[in-house]
């Protein structure tokens, strides 16, 4: 029985299933406008003010399911007329103010912003002259103070979110590293990605594919899909029409192989197959982009893999990651990766054919490690490279920091600046917890790293090593490096 974890869940599915549907019968030229009716029908209102804003939130993510603004770069979108609810924040005074004596929070503004209820003695703030500095909130003895911060702008390490006059959230491009926290935090689901699910109806319907269409999978699947098994979405995906499905874990042990080489020899790295890690880097600390690994992502490297064994092949990737669709246009990924899903996409694929995959037979896929599996979580690359220095009989040693996000990421990058990293090589994940936290995951509350432990040991993954699975699939031992 398929559930979701919110109603903000429910309703995108709804929205992606609908266009999905509706595209794959030929209908969604005259259906698209009854959308939005046909999700919220009749007069009352079930989650905003009126019938006529909960319409029209859903016309806007329809607009997205579509691919949304072609003019606008950003993977992520803000809906407007969604984003409405959230106090501007900043400095505030809590009911916990007990209307002391000492009024030390006065004392600590150089702006003089700070007046006291000439009854009750209770703090108060003229934003006027508030630079929100938080020094009155440093200084409260009571902790009655708070910095307050919309749920969007909290996520966000890079800095990207604002907003305009009209108090509606706004994503800064050039700040931006389409992690996609920001779409996961906001509790109105006023933020969301861009949608290629009708790109993948294409490729599925077309019949000069036949025979050629490829499924990457992302490790993380382990942790997915809760009320099915692993082995029954396998099954579903080639209902849909994929002839093939192959683990991105696969990808993952040869980036791994080519990655622990490029560190013994270098002697300090990045690791590369985060996207949203990367941007970050280059964003903001471009004298450590020439650190960065080579190599290509593990999603990259399989769908390269796959072309050079059928040049006809159409590769479509699925995971929790949103950044993965930037990295499919990149120069080093765009000639190897046709089109990027979510498994969120995923799913509305799965009920836009009115598919009931907990009632499937199980599939097996056998393409990996369970070290290659095991990169979903934070640690997992780490752990691989080690155990390919070990396989290799190198005497180097890998001294690893492993960012859990990136706040993590940036006391890593501000540490290797300054020359003081306790380490050589700088796992970074954008996700808490590595892609089984993914934005576009299907829940956010299942991310037991002991699920992605138990998949990564099912059935025949764990090969004698990693180096004689990559033989096996006869795939390269040394990927060619991602710069010219």
């Amino acid at each position: 029985m398929r559930e979701f974890e919110t109603i903000i869940k429910k309703l995108k599915f709804q929205v992606l299933s609908t266009v999905a549907k509706d595209y794959w019968n030929g209908t969604l030229d005259t259906e698209v406008e009854k959308i939005p009716e046909e999700i919220c029908p009749g007069l009352k209102a079930d989650l905003r003010c009126c019938i006529w804003k909960e319409r029209a939130v859903v016309g806007e993510r329809v607009r997205l399911a579509m691919g949304g603004d072609k003019n606008n770069p950003n993977l992520l979108e803000v809906i407007v007329p969604a984003c409405d609810q959230c106090p501007w924040g900043g400095i505030q005074v809590t009911d916990l103010c007990r209307g002391c004596l000492a009024h030390r929070c006065a004392g600590a503004c150089h702006k003089d912003a700070i007046t006291f209820d000439p009854v009750h003695h209770q703090a108060h703030i003229d934003k006027t002259k508030c630079i929100n500095c938080g020094m009155c909130a440093r200084a409260c003895p009571y902790q009655a103070i708070t910095n307050y911060k919309r749920p969007c702008k909290a996520v966000c390490p890079a800095g990207a979110i604002s907003y305009n006059d009209d108090g509606i959230s706004v994503i800064d491009e050039k700040k931006c590293t389409r992690c996609g926290s920001c779409a996961a935090a906001c509790p109105f689901g006023a933020i969301q990605d861009k949608s290629f699910i009708l790109n993948a109806v294409d490729i599925l319907k077309d019949t000069k594919n036949d025979g050629h269409r490829y499924l990457i999978y992302a490790p993380s699947i382990g942790t997915q899909f809760q009320y099915a098994k692993v082995g029954q979405v396998y099954t579903a995906c080639r209902k849909l029409g994929f002839d093939h499905l192959v683990e991105a874990a696969l990808g993952a042990d040869m980036v791994t192989y080519s990655e622990a080489k490029e560190l013994s020899e270098k002697g300090s790295l990045l690791s590369s197959c985060c996207p949203a890690f990367v941007r970050f880097v280059k964003l903001n600390y471009p004298e450590l982009a020439s650190s960065i690994s080579e190599n290509l992502s593990p999603m990259a490297a399989t769908a390269k893999f796959i072309k050079s064994k059928d040049p006809r092949a159409k590769t479509v990737f699925v995971g929790p990651c949103i950044s993965k669709k930037m990295e499919m246009t990149q120069e080093n990924s765009a000639p190897f990766i046709d089109l990027v899903l979510t498994f969120e996409e995923l799913q509305a694929l799965f009920g836009a054919r009115d598919f009931d995959i907990s009632a499937l037979e199980e599939g097996k896929l056998d393409d990996a490690t369970y070290f290659g599996r095991n990169f979903a979580k934070s640690g997992g690359l780490s752990a691989a490279v080690a155990e390919v220095l070990k396989e290799q009989h190198s005497t180097f040693e890998a001294k690893p920091v492993k960012c859990s996000g990136l706040s993590a990421c940036k006391i890593a990058l501000i540490q290797k600046k300054a020359n003081t990293l306790p380490g050589n090589f700088i796992e970074g994940m954008a996700c808490i917890g590595g892609c089984i936290g993914g934005p576009a995951a299907l829940s956010h509350t299942l991310r037991d790293p002991a699920i992605m432990e138990a998949y990564a040991k099912q059935e025949s993954s764990i090969h004698p090593s990693i180096e004689e699975n990559i033989k096996k699939t006869g795939a390269p031992l040394d990927l060619p490096s991602t710069k010219k």
